[in-house]
């Protein structure tokens, strides 16, 4: 016969038992119930991975219920693209355009050089984010000087628009070009010039420097040539000290106030075009008046 006290140590034992035996039931229950918020929680991120990257990767569909989609949207996307204008707006540092268009005038042949090489004369560029003045070098660039005073004097570059900044691996605003997309041209070339420049020491173009743009090719295939002397009426800024071979006239230096080139600088470069491969900058920067004088 079992003894009470034995009775009660069997009973406290049972006790016990039931005991763990429920933390036990409970602590597995536990693990699966974080195991599936942890699974759900993944799933979560990745539908979110999924939906970014259909956004960073779609395009235009000619899938008819994406067009229905789109449609529903109605006012939410007319307001969501007019709340991206206005933000752009604010961005942007610079003034509006004067009224008017690029002449996007041509001549056959060079000037005549009429300039004074023992002068000195100056650029201003009247553009949309203040003026930017420069000493033009006609000693060491006559040909260069004596284009942008012709062209200047016949309005070729009022009105057109500075169409890439560039803020990787060189630092330049080019501009000069009617088409304002690196394509136009006065319908001539001048020469290069002033490519031994001391002031380009170890192929650095320094800031402040005024060179021009050209389509000279130093490695041509068989049968190309370097397109030396391929220069026309775009040109371009150094706004920070740039690597550059020496091949790009340096025809001026940046004078006086800089605030307008520091606008434009600060304001950025845009994505690159898909066609041209251009970074545009942020802020519109065209070219309302270019003038050329005599010191």
């Amino acid at each position: 016969m079992v003894s009470q006290d034995q009775r009660r140590r069997q009973l406290a034992r049972e006790k016990l038992e039931r005991q763990q035996q429920r933390r036990t039931t409970a602590q597995t229950r536990g693990r699966r119930r974080n195991i599936v918020i942890a699974s759900s929680l993944a799933l979560v991120l990745a539908a979110g991975v999924v939906a970014y990257a259909a956004t960073s990767l779609g395009g235009d569909s000619d899938d008819k219920s994406d067009r229905v989609s789109e449609a529903d949207k109605g006012k939410d996307s007319a307001k969501s693209k007019a709340d991206e204008k206005a933000k752009a707006a604010k961005a942007d540092p610079c003034g509006k355009p004067a009224p008017g268009a690029p002449a996007k005038l041509s001549w056959k042949k060079e000037p005549k050089l009429t300039i004074d090489t023992s002068a000195d004369y100056t650029m201003n560029l009247g553009t949309t984010c203040g003026d930017i003045t420069i000493d033009l070098d006609a000693k060491n660039a006559p040909h260069t000087v004596n284009s942008f005073n012709f062209l200047a004097g016949k309005g070729y570059f009022n009105h057109t628009r500075c169409h890439r900044l560039t803020n990787q691996g060189i630092y330049v605003l080019q501009c000069g070009d009617p088409n304002g997309n690196g394509t136009g041209s006065p319908g001539y070339t001048i020469p290069d010039e002033n490519l031994k420049d001391p002031k380009l020491k170890g192929n650095v173009y320094p800031a402040g420097t005024i060179a021009m743009a050209n389509r000279y090719n130093p490695k041509p295939a068989k049968g190309e040539s370097k397109n030396e002397n391929s220069g026309g009426s775009q040109f371009f800024v150094v706004y920070q000290d740039s690597e550059l071979p020496p091949y790009y006239t340096p025809f001026g230096t940046l004078k006086g106030n800089k605030n307008a080139l520091k606008k434009i600088t600060d304001a950025g470069a845009m994505s690159p075009d898909p066609q041209t491969g251009n970074t545009a900058p942020k802020a519109t920067v065209v070219i309302n008046k270019a003038t050329v004088k005599q010191s």
